[in-house]
């Protein structure tokens, strides 16, 4: 896009900024309203399940459901408890939905559709969704209430706890792909399945990797069952308590928009991401666009995300903790061992490494790509 403004003789700088900006604007704007519909999905879910309508009034189907109760947060009045750090109170939600849209920058939606196709974009990912928590805990500490405070502690417990596995499971992803690039993993996933299918998930050391990436997402998303930072039992409605209007639907909107990432991550890492699911000729899968087979999976996803919600019963955190230290740490370090071994036993000389390499580059018509093979060599 940059080269297109150039050709109109406009001048480089200004060029890259303009393209840098529409870029930005073509991720943030229909992420908005993918959060407003699976909102809207996500209610109907919980109430299908639950045998119930969901909402059927406002608009079509209820499809207008969500952009009322924007609405009606919009015109609400916003209340700053007296004895709150007013700065810090009011930030807060800033920094988790601002954090929330700021990883998407290096999610591919298809070959060359991405915003930064950076070397270190799982890396980037990581550490994004690391700062999710500083919202959270400002807003509990800021709101000087003491049930949004408990809530910011057991958040900062609880995402710390889940991303240090989480941590090791990208390490397995990265080895058996070569890079943290988004896309090179990707493309190490092609015909992984006997060679027919797409997606780290049919590798019988990285499947069991996928199942505790995908409890995790929960967890680092406080969805349910791990929802206990706003466990309305005990901390009413947890670090948001405090809030209203356009600020907790900031928080809102944020915490979708991390659903949404969580839901892509699985999709990208373990499932294929924007690559059919099947690596064949005897169906055209290849003349689709990737878009189409990403959006799919994180569809899948999230559905998976609100089938568990509406059917899983609440942790208790002690439960929360165990799992995360317990049995998840050192499964991940467990397999990280396993992989890495595995990976140094069938490694092949230089020839057949630079021979798959090659092949690798046929990966989006559908050729098998090696796992070893890193995005340079693919490139």
């Amino acid at each position: 896009m940059t080269a297109f403004f150039v050709d109109l003789g406009m001048a480089y700088g200004w060029a890259w900024f303009l393209a840098t900006v529409i870029g930005v604007l073509l991720i943030a704007l229909p992420l908005m309203l993918g959060v407003a519909m699976i909102i809207y999905a996500d209610r109907k879910i919980w109430a299908a399940i639950a045998l119930r309508r969901g909402p059927n009034v406002v608009g079509p189907f209820g499809l207008l459901q969500s952009f009322a109760d924007g609405l009606k947060v919009f015109l609400q009045e916003t209340i700053i408890p007296s004895a709150a750090n007013k700065g810090l109170f009011l930030i807060a939600p800033i920094i988790t939905f601002t954090v929330a849209l700021l990883a998407w920058a290096v999610i591919p939606f298809g070959p060359g559709m991405v915003l930064a196709n950076i070397n270190v974009g799982l890396l980037y990912v990581l550490a994004i969704s690391s700062l999710g928590v500083y919202g959270v805990v400002i807003s509990g500490w800021a709101s000087n209430s003491k049930y949004p405070f408990f809530s910011a502690m057991r958040a900062a417990a609880q995402m710390i706890s889940y991303e240090v596995s989480i941590g090791f499971i990208l390490i397995c992803v990265i080895l058996y792909a070569g890079t943290s690039n988004l896309n090179g993993i990707i493309l190490a996933q092609v015909g992984h399945g006997f060679g027919l299918v797409n997606g780290f998930v049919f590798n019988i050391l990285l499947f069991p990797m996928w199942v505790m990436f995908l409890i995790s997402s929960l967890a680092e998303t406080a969805r349910a069952p791990f929802d206990l930072t706003e466990a309305e039992s005990e901390l009413v409605a947890g670090y948001q308590t405090e809030y209203s209007s356009m600020s907790f639907a900031l928080f809102w909107l944020g915490e979708y928009a991390n659903v949404l990432l969580m839901c892509a991550l699985n999709a990208i890492l373990f499932f294929g991401g924007w690559l059919p699911p099947l690596n064949i000729d005897l169906i055209p899968w290849f003349d689709i666009p990737g878009i189409f087979w990403l959006l799919l999976k994180i569809l899948f996803f999230f559905f998976i995300f609100s089938w568990v919600k509406a059917t899983v019963p609440r942790f208790r955190y002690d439960q929360l903790m165990r799992l995360g230290w317990k049995v998840f740490l050192p499964l991940s370090l467990v397999f990280v061992v396993l992989v890495s071994g595995w990976l140094m036993l069938t490694r092949y000389d230089g020839d057949a490494y630079q021979s798959n390499c090659m092949v690798a580059r046929g990966a989006i018509e559908g050729a098998p790509v090696s796992p070893l093979c890193r995005i340079e060599d693919v490139q």
